[in-house]
């Protein structure tokens, strides 16, 4: 035998070998050939299975992984390919980094107030007012309602 059981495979790779399954079955890993019924993977599938296994820690999604995999010519580099999916995802995460710096001001800031009634809540307002798009415009709104607003 020169190949390796699903077992031993996920093993080496670190995995539970339903991951395996699953990946074979999403088109990450390409069939193995069938030893008595028994999935024979090549010894060449552990770093493939390595490559996946860092896409999904570097936060891509399974389709981006497969694209990474099969879908350039044979002329881009892996590390072109690397580079170009990379690119992509940094400008995603720091999209993603503002929008929960967003939220977090949005509920850092809110609710510091002894208002009795949400709707006359003037921080809320402000909040939502600016829409986390001016942060300074909704901080200094708050900043001059620091006591609680009376409702007659």
């Amino acid at each position: 035998m020169s190949g390796m059981l699903i077992g031993e495979l996920a093993r080496r790779a670190g995995v539970v070998p339903s991951t395996l399954r699953y990946y074979e079955k999403v088109g990450l890993l390409p069939s193995p050939a069938r030893v008595s019924r028994r999935r024979q993977y090549d010894r060449r599938m552990l770093g493939r299975i390595r490559i996946i296994l860092l896409a999904r820690d570097a936060g891509f999604s399974i389709s981006e992984t497969k694209a990474f995999l099969t879908v350039w010519t044979r002329d881009t580099t892996p590390s072109m390919r690397w580079r170009e999916m990379a690119t992509r995802k940094v400008t995603e995460l720091n999209e993603l980094l503002a929008r929960v710096a967003e939220m977090k001001s949005i509920l850092e800031g809110s609710f510091r107030c002894e208002c009795r009634q949400l709707e006359d809540c003037e921080r809320v307002l402000a909040t939502r007012i600016c829409g986390g798009s001016n942060q300074r415009r909704a901080r200094a709104a708050r900043s001059k309602n620091t006591g609680p607003r009376r409702i007659a």
